[in-house]
């Protein structure tokens, strides 16, 4: 079997157009060319300066959680390779917007890379910033949807603020290096939330400039 069918047998991948989008956007195109060979394999990989591309299944598990949508405008922090800012182009395509933030200069460069082997740059769906993800996109806000692919001790405020009424942020939330839970927070009205917690994760840590 291939990964995305044992994604998909792992009950990890649900969605028809998720698992539309894992089919058509590579993870090879995405790993360093040391590890091409490794890009079918459900782990994480490094792609330098402290930063992996994360598993495959909790990749998965973040975007049925996230549940992005074709016309949707989203926010991707820490977007280290560019594959789940790709994923969610894919999804958010023709008319959606998804902005990537990556406060490492280099992998900017290595994301906007991987992206360019997409059409998306062509046709203005991703943009890729370097800056700290605490702060968020505030010019581009509000977003629908807000992805964090590294771990807080708490949500950033400035995060909630920039979520719509009725968006949805999706993080990994807890003490550095520990196990973590991934969050689901829902902005049921302005300063009102629901969240829910699914424990039993381990990200890299979401990185504050002072």
């Amino acid at each position: 079997m291939t990964l995305i069918d044992n994604l998909i047998a792992g009950g990890y991948l649900r969605t028809p157009q998720i698992i539309d989008a894992f089919r058509k956007i590579k993870r090879r195109d995405f790993v360093l060319p040391a590890d091409f060979e490794k890009a079918e394999i459900n782990e994480p990989l490094s792609i330098g300066y402290g930063q992996t591309i994360s598993q495959p299944a909790t990749v998965a598990f973040m975007l049925e959680k996230l549940q992005p949508r074709a016309g949707e405008k989203i926010l991707d922090i820490g977007s280290g390779s560019g594959w789940t800012a790709a994923l969610l182009a894919s999804l958010v395509a023709p008319s959606g917007k998804v902005y990537g933030l990556e406060r490492i200069g280099e992998l900017v460069e290595f994301a906007r890379g991987n992206l360019a082997k997409y059409d998306f740059f062509k046709k203005g769906i991703v943009k890729i910033f370097c800056a700290d993800g605490y702060n968020g996109l505030p010019e581009f806000s509000p977003f629908d949807k807000i992805l964090v692919s590294a771990a807080a001790e708490e949500i950033p405020e400035e995060l909630l603020e920039q979520l719509k009424i009725g968006g949805r942020l999706v993080m990994p939330l807890g003490r550095r290096f520990e196990t973590q839970s991934i969050i689901v927070v829902d902005k049921t009205s302005e300063g009102k939330f629901k969240q829910k917690e699914f424990p039993g994760f381990i990200f890299v840590p979401l990185i504050k400039d002072n």
